[in-house]
């Protein structure tokens, strides 16, 4: 792998060192070449939707590796949206509430509204921002399946007389990507919609400059 500029801090002030190691002047950075590449690699696997699985097979990398370096991004990604929610979002934003249901939820026979995931989207600046709320309060028994129709006919309704928005289409870009998880773990879900919202406003290519350039600086 040839690198003219350190990755940490952009600098061309690198030097060699043994065993192929290279060291920035500017921020004072040791690192390995072969890392880097990995570390490259995994990024662009992460950003083309690669599953770690197969990336681990591709690269020759322990599959540990490369799931641990997967959470990391996501992690990364989620402190990066929150950030730019905070300076894009103005009072003009439209905004939209969506219940987020796992297929093996719809599946059920019997259906609660109240085990779904509450999402707020908003979108502003061309871009679309998302917030986890708390889970709907329980309701009686009895009251689960009425309260899980009417909205199912509601959101129905909602979908046959609107127009096709960004919201919407996130929507369902969030549904269809984590369809191959088959199954989020409720308390990593947060990680998995900011990796949702990361790529449906960027493209591939700036995904992948961004996460570069975010997790290079850490």
């Amino acid at each position: 792998m040839k690198l003219t500029n350190c990755p940490y801090c952009n600098s061309r002030t690198l030097y060699t060192l043994k065993d192929n190691y290279k060291k920035c002047k500017d921020c004072n950075k040791k690192f390995s070449l072969k890392k880097i590449d990995t570390d490259i690699k995994i990024i662009e696997g992460f950003c083309n939707n690669t599953p770690a699985l197969n990336l681990s097979k591709d690269l020759n990398v322990n599959y540990r590796t490369v799931s641990n370096r997967y959470d990391i991004f996501r992690k990364l990604i989620a402190n990066y949206l929150e950030e730019l929610y905070y300076i894009s979002i103005q009072d003009n934003t439209s905004y939209e509430e969506f219940y987020y249901f796992n297929e093996k939820q719809l599946q059920k026979k019997n259906k609660s509204l109240y085990e779904a995931i509450n999402i707020i989207g908003f979108y502003a600046n061309n871009r679309v921002y998302t917030l986890l709320m708390p889970s709907l309060p329980k309701a009686p028994m009895q009251d689960k399946d009425e309260d899980f129709e009417r909205y199912l006919k509601w959101h129905k309704l909602q979908s046959q007389n609107s127009y096709a928005t960004p919201l919407k289409e996130f929507w369902e870009f969030l549904k269809q990507s984590l369809k191959k998880y088959k199954g989020v773990n409720q308390d990593n879900f947060f990680f998995y919609l900011k990796e949702c919202e990361f790529k449906y406003n960027f493209t591939k290519p700036i995904c992948k400059a961004l996460l570069k350039d975010i997790y290079f600086r850490i």
